[in-house]
This record gives structure tokens, sequence and C-alpha cells, in this order.
């Protein structure tokens, strides 16, 4: 069988197995059989519910069977321990809905997530071709639903995105991805939005005691114009008895 999956245990600094694991997808979702074949399903979930704590899953594929994805998202969705997915450089279709699975969903800051509508390969006559249509149509739905689930975002939004403007899907970086809702996280980017943060609040506080020193200022001017000027001092009215004195004197002379 080949898998295209890898269950492998985490180790601690001593080299001995911790309660975490990690799954790691690399390559295309059943690139050989998964719909249609209960061996492998099984195998999967057998593996994935040989352990409960919590789990990382790694993620670079172009994508592969809608049904496979499918089957992995509700087993991952299921799992009774913490799911982490991390994408390290594409999940694209099918692979995007599994990362949807994800408690929290990273993005290495080099990563690339690319969503679009589904597609098949179908002969027939025109009845088979509109049943075709159909399906395609429901699976299309089915997949909103995991990614509305995910970013909250609008249904009619999200199908947009699926067609893209060409019709070839969306691409999103992983600060795009973030902004839109389908991650959680920049991988290795903590540090420096926290010093964004804190020189944004450093800033924003400056502001404010500047803003707030102008306003002393302002009110201060502005006391010191209302407020009444002093009263002058009374003139002496007529002459003081020192004068009267001294007239006198001069007189008797």
């Amino acid at each position: 069988m080949n898998k295209f999956w890898d269950f492998r245990p985490v180790m601690d600094e001593a080299g001995n197995e911790t309660a975490e694991r990690e799954l790691v997808m690399n390559g295309p979702i059943s690139d050989e059989s998964w719909w249609g074949d209960e061996i492998t399903p099984a195998a999967f979930r057998e593996e994935l519910n040989a352990g409960s704590g919590p789990i990382t899953v790694w993620i670079n594929s172009p994508g592969g069977d809608v049904f496979a994805a499918s089957e992995i998202y509700t087993m991952l969705k299921e799992y009774p321990g913490k799911v982490t997915v991390k994408i390290d450089a594409l999940a694209a279709s099918a692979a995007s809905v599994i990362a949807m699975a994800g408690d929290v969903v990273a993005m290495a800051p080099t990563a690339m997530m690319m969503i679009h509508n589904p597609a098949t390969i179908a002969f027939g006559d025109a009845k088979e071709m509109q049943q075709t249509i159909e399906i395609l149509n429901e699976i299309k739905e089915s997949i909103i639903n995991a990614y509305e689930l995910k970013t909250g975002l609008s249904r009619a939004k999200i199908a947009r995105m699926m067609d893209g403007p060409n019709g070839e899907g969306t691409w999103m970086n992983a600060y795009k991805a973030k902004a839109e809702g389908f991650a959680d996280e920049v991988m290795y980017s903590e540090d420096e939005t926290v010093a964004v943060a804190a020189e944004t609040v450093k800033k924003i506080t400056e502001n404010m005691e500047a803003t707030i020193d102008i306003e002393r200022r302002f009110v201060a001017m502005i006391r010191d114009k209302t407020q009444p000027a002093p009263e002058p001092e009374p003139e002496p009215m007529g002459r003081s008895v020192d004068e009267l004195l001294e007239e006198l004197k001069n007189k008797k002379r």
C-alpha cells in the first residue's frame, strides 16, 4: 500500500517519546487509491487512534481525492486530542479542506494555500453531463461547509473565492490566508508581532501625552485671558495731612 501519510512520535530532549505525535502529509492525497478502498481509510484511522495526545499535522500537498480529504477531515475533527495544522509549503485543493480540521492552523511565511471549484472527468449523453454538473455543485457546497465553519466568511464570498477571477480559484499567501480566516497564525512571526504591537502602544502613549500637554497649555491660556484684571489702587483724594501741616508752617513764617 502506497501511503501518503506518516505518523511520527515527538521526542523530548532526553530522546524519549512523548504523548504528542506528528502526522506528515507530503504529496497528493490518495495518489493511488482511497475512494472505494476500505483498507486505506481503515489503516489511517487505526494509526490516528493509536494515541490520544495532541497531534501536529504537517501538510505539503497539491490536493487530490475530495472524498479522501473529507474522510480525513472528519477523522481529525473527531480526534479527542488537540489538532494543530502546520502548512510548511502548500495546502491546495483537497489538502486545504484537511487543513480546516485544525484547532489551530499555522502557515510558514513562505507557504501558500489554494482553494478552487471541484473538477472531474466525465463522458456520456446530455443527461449524464447534467447529472455530473449537479454532483459537482453539491460537492462544492460540501467544501464550502468546511471553509465556512473555519473562517466565518459568508458562503457567497467563499463561492466567489473558489471561482477565482479567471475560474482558476484563489491563491493565498500566509498573511492573506490569516486575514481571510483560513489560517490562525503565521509561523515564526510572533516576536515580530509583539514588537510591532509594543511600538504601536508606545507611539499612541506618546501622542496621548503630547495631546494632554497641549490641552493643559490651552486651558491655562484661556484661564489667563478670562481672569479679571487687577483693580488699580485708589488715587488719594485731596492733600495728605503731612502736606497740610507743611503748608501751615510755611504760612506762619
